[in-house]
């Protein structure tokens, strides 16, 4: 489970926007970039090369 209190200081690395945790708790959503960030033993990966793109019909669902 990620630290509520990392989680207000945790931003995207490309675009420097806030990140959400997800429905599921497995990635953390920017919104700003459309990638999502997955968290692996309870740690965020927080690396553009590891992050997934997000598609346009999950992005609309995201708002």
């Amino acid at each position: 489970m990620i630290d509520p209190q990392l989680l207000k200081v945790l931003v995207c690395p490309v675009t420097k926007a806030p990140v959400t945790l997800s429905d599921d708790k497995k990635e953390l959503i920017c919104k700003a970039s459309r990638l999502a960030y997955p968290i692996r033993d309870d740690i965020p990966v927080m690396l553009e090369s590891e992050a997934r793109k997000i598609g346009q019909d999950e992005y609309e669902t995201l708002r």
